[in-house]
């Protein structure tokens, strides 16, 4: 996958100036599994000057892989529309467990970065949306090759969750941008 993060930064500090929202625009790059969401996330926090990037991996749990977003609106985003900073415990997939913290002082952009990053009730709280369009099987080899080939029944499962969001919401009919996460082979 080859992002032209310039652009999209270009594109996305042209509408934060244009429409702001609160003390703290919120951008959120969507996409399923294995689209390049994270790989985009980094090149744009870092463009950006460094902003934070709030993972929904953070906030999902195998029990509850789609609907943990109760916790990002109360945790996350009405703190930051308010301009007040933001804590919450993470998921620690290894250990199964709420474990650490996260704090996010308010700054003028945070990431939201994830599977179902800008669903429905997220969108009154967003500045900007990225929908990343990754071919199907594309997703499962870059999970496979992540994760090891002990992970692809659970990638199935996964893709049928996130295939019930994206028929559901139709997130990248609303978004601001939408990227192809294709390799450059593609």
């Amino acid at each position: 996958m080859s992002f032209d993060v310039s652009a999209v930064v270009e594109q996305v500090r042209d509408v934060l100036e244009r429409t702001p929202r609160s003390p703290v625009s919120v951008v959120a790059i969507d996409g399923p599994g294995g689209s390049g969401k994270t790989t985009l996330a980094a090149l744009l926090a870092e463009a950006l000057g460094g902003a934070p990037v709030v993972h929904t991996d953070h906030f999902a749990t195998p029990a509850s892989p789609l609907d943990w977003w109760p916790r990002v609106i109360e945790e996350v985003l009405s703190p930051l529309r308010e301009g007040k900073p933001v804590a919450f415990r993470p998921y620690d997939w290894a250990g199964g467990r709420l474990d650490g913290r996260v704090e996010i002082k308010p700054v003028p952009v945070v990431i939201l970065e994830g599977v179902s990053a800008s669903r429905l009730v997220f969108r009154p709280f967003l500045a900007y949306s990225i929908w990343i369009d990754t071919p199907r099987a594309e997703r499962l080899a870059r999970g496979i090759a992540r994760d090891g080939e002990a992970s692809r029944e659970q990638w199935a499962v996964d893709m049928a969750h996130e295939d019930a969001y994206m028929a559901r919401e139709r997130p990248e009919i609303h978004a601001d941008l939408i990227l192809s996460g294709a390799s450059a082979s593609q």
